[in-house]
């Protein structure tokens, strides 16, 4: 149960991340960059939108809603918990290879840091690392 809750928290934390960056992306203000200072020209860049044109922040705050919703269906027992655990996992997969992506375009590419994104990538990176402990 232990391992249900530190995803669903989170998940939150992922929520609130990606719901100020979105309200900032919005309100055309520059996000505050706790460290380092090139967190606009990072969610400025062309590759803000690397799915259909749709921002990485709605992408990211979908991704979260799905996993909080899909650790309540396992924490409450809803069927197929096998389905609800494997979409989970490859979720996780899927999210961690796109974080890794992103991180050599900040890297490389772009040649600059964003701490929401890397903060991002650590939570799915954390909840990859929680899912292969507990085997969830």
């Amino acid at each position: 149960m232990t391992a249900f809750a530190l995803l669903f928290t989170i998940c939150a934390i992922g929520i609130s991340e990606t719901s100020y960056l979105i309200k900032k992306r919005i309100a055309l203000e520059k996000p505050i960059c706790i460290i380092g200072q090139d967190c606009a020209q990072v969610l400025s860049s062309a590759y803000n939108k690397i799915f259909f044109g749709i921002p990485n922040d709605i992408l990211g705050l979908l991704f979260y809603i799905m996993g909080a919703g899909i650790t309540a269906f396992l924490v409450i027992g809803i069927q197929p918990m096998w389905f609800w655990s494997m979409l989970f996992k490859i979720m996780i997969i899927l999210g961690s290879l796109l974080s890794l992506f992103f991180i050599y375009l900040q890297w490389k590419v772009i040649k600059a840091w964003c701490f929401w994104c890397v903060m991002s990538a650590c939570t799915i990176w954390l909840m990859g690392i929680i899912i292969l402990i507990r085997n969830i």
